[in-house]
């Protein structure tokens, strides 16, 4: 028994010429190779301070939409499952990350800073809030800080 023969596939008539299927194929695989490469500059990242295991924990996260932008949306999640986990916003942040410490401030309570802006965190409801720190003093030991680490953010803890 022999295989049918292949169907002959006419080509197009004028394919290559501008405005022709091949042409307008190339054009759309650059255009999308081009989006690409602007896409790959984004930052999106998560960095934890693992409190007690991964259920436990504090997570900077980092978004930036578009690389041309100069800001990136940056939230806080509480988390202590399976009780409750929230996602907070916070102020944005720049392109290069700036060093988010980490404080001790009492049972169930961490007192963050980046920059001049504070915020109190509980894991007992899971929230987080801005914090007027009127003495601008931390308010316990340093337990860590979110910093850049071989170009990538990262948790650090503090030096025992």
């Amino acid at each position: 028994m022999t295989a049918p023969a292949a169907a002959a596939v006419p080509a197009r008539q004028g394919a290559l010429e501008p405005g022709g299927g091949a042409l307008r194929v190339a054009r759309r695989a650059l255009a999308a190779a081009a989006l690409l490469t602007l896409l790959a500059g984004c930052e999106n990242s998560a960095t934890a301070y693992m409190i007690d295991g991964s259920q436990h924990a504090l997570i900077l996260v980092r978004e930036q939409k578009f690389v041309w932008d100069d800001e990136l949306r940056q939230a806080v999640v509480v988390s202590r499952l399976p009780a409750c986990q929230k996602r907070v916003r916070i102020h944005p942040g720049s392109t290069r990350l700036v060093e988010m410490k980490v404080y001790a401030a009492g049972d169930g309570l961490w007192a963050l800073q980046q920059g001049g802006r504070w915020y109190l965190a509980g894991t007992e409801e899971c929230r987080l809030q801005d914090w007027d720190n009127p003495g601008g003093q931390p308010p316990g030991a340093l337990i860590g800080s979110f910093v850049l680490k071989d170009g990538e953010p990262a948790f650090v803890p503090a030096a025992k």
